[in-house]
């Protein structure tokens, strides 16, 4: 053995992985491999590179980073003591980063030829391989999810950030205009009092004034909208008033026929001040309804929101409501379909009952699934969201009108960083994780697609009789 081996196999006996292993096993070892030098800045892999080599880093460190369109992250790191690379028996072909130095070192690399021979005369060598292969495949996963939970995060932050913008910005918008109507009611409340009305006007008054707080009968579009105000309009100018009140009128039930019969009771100025109390009557019940529907739509999300972050801190199974879970997933998911004009369907079987699952791991299926379907459909297309009682099981199907999934491509895309989508637009994260989360919570996915119609199935269990009545 020359001075060069036999310090080579001092180094891999001192080795922190390596040492106690058999000296038989070391010199078969350092007989078939070579030393790797690498300074800082060095690319000792890139994606989609193949892999084909055992690295025993003996000194220096690098680390691997992906990217999952959001830019390159650090997801591992090894110096000095650690080994990675190629391993035996692992399914890992090519890499999913760049593996990048930024400490000078050294590593000792051994070509994935000689794994069959490493196998039968290494057998010591192999196992601990082995081990460390499950260990970083399990810290590579863990990993791959909190990326996609991260994505999905900032996804729904952007979209929720704008459906809170909207009723927050109706609100204080009517709120802003509430404080000038009541100031008009007020002032023509205090000029009406004034008029010393007897009581068949006050009850003419009064009749206006009520039919502000009645809806119309049915929804008007928006020409037969703009017919009204435009008549209502014409009537006030007739009668003196002033058109602009036109518009708090229309969206009443006040008829023409309502106001002919204050006008036969008043004229002159007590019929415009009165005009005007009424107008400012129904322009208050009216701001004051936008700010309700304002708020309880901020309720909603924020409720939605509350719940979807709750459930993700649960790590054991649960009776978990399904409805509940896809309605909130399909809550925080409406911004995007509006933004693409997509129309999102729910229809829930009644009394669904509670499935036994991880409630967070539901909220990041759903999230996904629905996600995708969005953008598989084009502008103004459609998704449908199902949900039904089938035995023990409750199945919920996402079904798009997009292009549908090719043939060719239909039997990958559950693999891991498979995507069809643009670069920049999708990790290839998305389906393999949701449907690790399936099956982590015992369950089944799976998809039908042809042009114009796709669907993902997911079965649950659903949860047993006497966690279903303790919840």
């Amino acid at each position: 053995m020359t001075s060069d081996a036999g310090d080579l196999l001092t180094r891999l006996a001192e080795h922190r992985m390596l040492s106690g292993f058999p000296r038989a096993e070391l010199e078969w070892l350092a007989a078939r491999g070579r030393l790797l030098p690498f300074q800082p800045g060095d690319f000792l892999q890139t994606y989609p590179e193949l892999l084909e080599s055992l690295v025993i880093v003996l000194s220096g460190h690098f680390a691997i980073y992906i990217d999952h369109g959001a830019g390159p992250h650090k997801v591992m790191e090894w110096s000095g003591g650690d080994i990675t690379g190629r391993l035996p028996y692992s399914r890992m072909s090519k890499s999913i980063g760049n593996v990048i130095v930024d400490e000078a070192g050294e590593a000792f690399i051994v070509n994935s030829r000689h794994f069959p021979d490493m196998v039968r005369e290494c057998p010591a060598m192999t196992a601990e391989f082995v081990h460390l292969m499950v260990d970083r495949a399990r810290h590579f996963r863990a990993s791959e999810l909190q990326d996609e939970k991260m994505l999905s995060l900032g996804k729904l932050s952007a979209g929720l950030a704008h459906e809170l913008n909207n009723p927050a910005s109706a609100a204080a918008r009517s709120a802003k205009l509430l404080s000038d109507a009541l100031a008009d009611a007020e002032a023509s409340s205090r000029a009406l009092g004034a008029a010393r009305l007897t009581e068949a006007q006050l009850a003419a008054v009064d009749a206006a004034r009520q039919a502000c707080a009645a809806v119309p009968a049915s929804a008007l579009d928006p020409v037969e909208r703009a017919d009204r105000e435009d008549a209502v309009a014409e009537w006030l100018i007739a009668h003196g008033g002033d058109p602009v009140n036109a518009a708090a009128l229309a969206e009443t039930a006040v008829t023409l026929q309502g106001l002919d019969a204050l006008a036969r009771v008043l004229d002159g100025e007590t019929l415009l001040t009165a005009l005007r109390w009424v107008a400012a009557g129904c322009t208050t019940r009216a701001l004051a309804a936008d700010i309700e529907r304002a708020a309880n739509r901020i309720h909603r999300l924020v409720g939605a929101v509350k719940r979807f972050t709750y459930m993700d801190r649960a790590l054991a199974p649960d009776a978990i409501d399904l409805a509940g879970s896809i309605n909130d997933s399909v809550t925080l998911l409406l911004h995007k379909a509006r933004k693409k004009s997509v129309g999102i369907d729910v229809n829930l079987e009644p009394d669904l009952p509670r499935v036994r699952a991880i409630g967070g791991d539901l909220n990041q299926i759903w999230t996904n699934l629905i996600d995708n379907a969005i953008d598989a459909v084009r502008e103004s297309g459609h998704v449908a969201v199902s949900a039904a009682c089938q035995r023990d099981f409750v199945i919920v199907s996402i079904v798009d009108d997009g292009a549908g999934i090719p043939s060719e491509i239909r039997e990958r895309i559950f693999d891991p960083f498979f995507t069809s989508k643009p670069v920049g637009q999708g990790t290839g994260l998305g389906l393999d994780i949701a449907r690790q989360l399936v099956r982590r919570n015992n369950g089944d996915i799976e998809v039908e697609s042809q042009p114009g119609r796709t669907e993902f199935r997911v079965t649950l269990r659903i949860a047993p009789a006497q966690t279903q009545d303790a919840v």
